[in-house]
């Protein structure tokens, strides 16, 4: 399958997403924090990026924003994870490039909904 980066400062939130990911035999790297996420990207070489976007320091719609506009990474689809189910939040995500969003809590049907919707 495909491998994954997530990026979510919750490690019982980090534990849950990547227990999803990998019972659908995705390989996944995590990480618990947006800075320094471009070297991460470099080195990693993840397939999709899975992004909370509520995190201390550098956001998750800055990391997004960040990512998208750079050449390097642009290709890469992104996955907001949020607890925020505002319209307002969705379209402030699509605004930033992500190719998908889910809301907190979600099961894990959601989640690989939204990885295999913006993986396709």
């Amino acid at each position: 399958m495909s491998k994954i980066m997530v990026v979510d400062d919750s490690y019982a939130e980090l534990q849950l997403i990547e227990s999803y990911l990998k019972a659908a035999q995705h390989t996944v790297v995590s990480f618990s924090t947006a800075d320094g996420l471009e070297d991460k990207v470099v080195a990693e070489k993840p397939d999709l990026i899975v992004l909370d976007v509520v995190m201390p320091g550098r956001n998750g719609f800055q990391a997004c924003r960040d990512l998208k506009t750079d050449a390097r990474f642009k290709g890469i689809p992104i996955v907001l994870c949020t607890s925020k189910g505002q319209e307002s939040d969705k379209f402030w995500g699509q605004q930033q490039g992500a190719n998908g969003h889910v809301v907190k809590p979600f099961k894990s049907e959601d989640l690989l909904q939204a990885v295999k919707l913006a993986l396709s």
